[in-house]
């Protein structure tokens, strides 16, 4: 499939402290989504994910992921519902992306 998002690497890695807490309102070890807009929409995610397979319920448009895992748990976002059919991309730890979720259906977390 024809890949439309747009992928912006905007941190390189959490700090420290990050690891320790919340990254933009996102838990130690989840994998959160956040509406774009100024101010990551107050620091308050719209979506948060824990390890596994989620669908993407009412995630259209361009949104932040931040994946603020920690055992090296990386996220992957799904074409299907199923986790089955997913994109190349990883997103490591420690990382937040700039993504359009309008063709994906589910977000897969998973040891890489």
């Amino acid at each position: 499939m024809a890949r439309t998002a747009i992928r912006t690497k905007l941190a390189a890695a959490a700090s420290p402290a990050h690891a320790a807490g919340a990254w933009h309102g996102c838990p130690s070890g989840a994998v959160c989504i956040s509406p774009r807009g100024a101010g990551w929409n107050n620091d308050r995610p719209s979506r948060v994910y824990g390890q596994g397979v989620s669908e993407l319920y009412g995630q259209e448009g361009t949104h932040f992921i931040v994946n603020n895992q920690t055992d090296g748990w990386v996220d992957r976002l799904c074409y299907d519902s199923y986790g089955s059919t997913c994109d190349a991309y990883v997103q490591p730890p420690g990382t937040t992306w700039q993504e359009i979720l309008s063709p994906m259906n589910s977000i897969k977390l998973s040891r890489y």
